[in-house]
């Protein structure tokens, strides 16, 4: 009798399940006041030492160094992947590496539209975000300094309405010194470009599977 009145109960009971979802973290890191000043002063000494610092991020580890300020970021990262992976319901964390490079946005750079192959999940830090309000061609529909991703599931949004979650298919974004991103590396994503003077300052970075065929 009572597995007959549960089952009465459940019927037209609707029930929601949110398949697919995409799931982005964001974060300010505790203490980022004094380790940025750091961290900006190490990126723009490599910066002037290296050409194509950006680009050639497979040839390179930012978090390979032991400086204290580095590490304190890395232990920062591990500390993200982790809540992610909580967020996740996933259960246990996964063994995983990090791979990091710094990135000097001058005014007018910019990155086009990519992802990131080969890795699980993919971050940035941000170091220093310039505002962009004093600009000498301020253009809204440039976006200055901000970063967009875009909804991997192609031509989603040509049935939705307006309000529907599934409307824009663009989700933009301007981060804050000290804040942390996290998210699926196969997410498509660009910066917008930098229209002022004043650098603006990251540190990407891909957590890499260390065996894959152990986590399928």
């Amino acid at each position: 009798m009572a597995e007959q009145a549960e089952q009465a109960e459940e019927q037209g009971k609707a029930e929601f399940l949110p398949l697919w979802p995409t799931l982005f973290m964001s974060v300010i890191l505790p203490g980022h006041e004094s380790a940025n000043g750091v961290l900006s002063t190490i990126v723009m000494q490599d910066n002037a030492e290296q050409e194509q610092m950006t680009t050639n991020y497979l040839e390179q580890n930012f978090f390979a160094s032991d400086h204290p300020a580095i590490g304190w970021l890395v232990q920062c990262c591990q500390h993200g992947v982790a809540e992610y992976v909580r967020a996740s319901g996933m259960g246990a964390v996964p063994e995983f590496s990090l791979q990091a490079w710094p990135n000097v946005n001058f005014k007018g750079d910019y990155h086009n539209l990519h992802n990131h192959p080969h890795s699980w999940l993919s971050g940035t830090y941000y170091l220093h975000v310039p505002d962009q309000s004093q600009a000498e061609t301020f253009r809204s529909d440039l976006n200055p300094a901000s970063i967009s991703f875009f909804d991997p599931r192609g031509a989603a949004n040509m049935t939705a309405i307006r309000n529907d979650g599934q409307f824009d298919p663009e989700y933009r974004r301007t981060p804050r010194a000290g804040e942390l991103f996290l998210w699926p590396s196969f997410l498509y994503h660009l910066v917008h470009p930098n229209l002022v003077d004043e650098p603006r300052l990251s540190i990407s970075f891909n957590v890499v599977l260390s065996s894959t065929a152990k986590h399928l």
